[in-house]
């Protein structure tokens, strides 16, 4: 068929991305043309393939599918992003959607049903699982407050009381009483656990 859909595969997992080609390419009318790790470079895959449109892990580290979709955007636009993550995580469909995303499903939707997005994609419509677009109005609003999302952004790297209190500008009571309080907040029992949780739910914007 010379109509086929052109799909570019990102995606750490290798086992993930041989997965999602057997389910894709059962359909005639799509074409996985590259399989791709967050290491390559996506833009340019992109362009030597001339794929029609990127499934691409929203969970891949350091927040590469943000800044991949948003390359892919400006680099390529005729090359529609369908962003897959295995969980809902609300805070990353608005920042995809923001990135440039056309799309967000669950990568473990019925093949059809993923098959039907990638196509709605590619006519250029706007596709958004149900469920997690249900999720994100759920989460949409931080219980966190401006300095303990602050505080909370400034603590992903790691780093001592000491440090996050030079690094805000502020004492390092107020870091404890900030950091303790997103913890309770956020229902977690550490910091890490209060930063991966307000991390999913996207409370920490860049």
């Amino acid at each position: 068929m010379h109509d086929r859909i052109r799909l570019l595969l990102v995606d750490d997992q290798i086992l993930s991305r041989g997965v999602l080609r057997s389910r894709l390419e059962r359909e005639r009318d799509l074409e996985v043309v590259a399989e791709l790790s967050r290491k390559d470079d996506v833009v340019a895959a992109a362009k030597h393939h001339r794929a029609n449109v990127a499934l691409l892990d929203a969970c891949l580290p350091e927040r590469e599918s943000i800044s991949v979709t948003s390359e892919l955007r400006t680099s390529m636009p005729e090359c529609r992003v369908v962003m897959l993550t295995t969980y809902g995580r609300p805070g990353y469909l608005r920042r995809g959607l923001d990135a440039g995303a056309k799309g967000f499903a669950l990568q473990n939707s019925p093949a059809p049903q993923l098959a039907d997005a990638v196509r709605r994609v590619h006519l250029g419509l706007r596709v958004v699982d149900a469920n997690l677009a249900a999720e994100t109005l759920r989460y949409e609003q931080t219980p966190l407050d401006p300095g303990e999302t602050d505080t909370l952004r400034a603590a992903r790297d790691g780093g001592t009381v000491s440090a996050l209190a030079a690094e805000l500008a502020i004492s390092e009571r107020l870091v404890r009483i900030r950091l303790w309080s997103a913890i309770g907040k956020t229902g977690a029992r550490t910091r890490a656990d209060a930063i991966n949780i307000a991390e999913r739910n996207g409370w920490l914007p860049d």
